[in-house]
């Protein structure tokens, strides 16, 4: 596991929340805080964009991805609609998250609540080349459950 050091400036909404944190020893995603000011709730088949209350410089060479969490998911249908969204190096603005109600009852979003995960990864970018024709493969052109779904 590597460090990548990544410049961090909290905004005035973000006062007093928890910078992004990794919960446990080896967790690959950092949690993001809800930077709103007032609850918010959202209805079922709502979305909101939920601030953070933090920017973040990323080195060249890497990405940071917001994902939902899993426990929100499974027990709320609460999840993040662009998943991951992705955030450039170049990108200064104020990280926020496309939270969507996919539940059944209102999910109340409140001052603090961890409601996503940030995953930073190096990348690599592609030098696109047009050929006349790709190399061939057991699987071809096959897609969309192509392969099946049982072993």
């Amino acid at each position: 596991m590597q460090n990548v050091r990544v410049a961090l400036v909290r905004l005035p909404q973000g006062d007093g929340l928890a910078l992004p944190d990794y919960k446990s020893e080896h967790a690959a995603g950092a949690d993001l805080c809800a930077a709103v000011r007032e609850q918010l709730t959202l209805l079922p088949g709502a979305r909101a964009l939920v601030p953070t209350g933090f920017s973040i410089a990323l080195p060249v060479g890497y990405e940071a991805q917001v994902r939902p969490r899993s426990g929100l998911a499974i027990r709320n249908g609460v999840t993040c609609l662009n998943s991951p969204g992705t955030i450039d190096a170049d990108y200064r603005g104020e990280v926020q998250v496309v939270l969507a109600n996919f539940g059944t009852e209102p999910f109340v979003v409140r001052r603090g609540d961890r409601i996503a995960q940030l995953i930073v990864s190096p990348v690599a970018r592609a030098a696109f080349e047009v050929v006349d024709e790709l190399p061939p493969t057991e699987r071809g052109g096959g897609g969309f459950g192509s392969t099946g779904v049982s072993v």
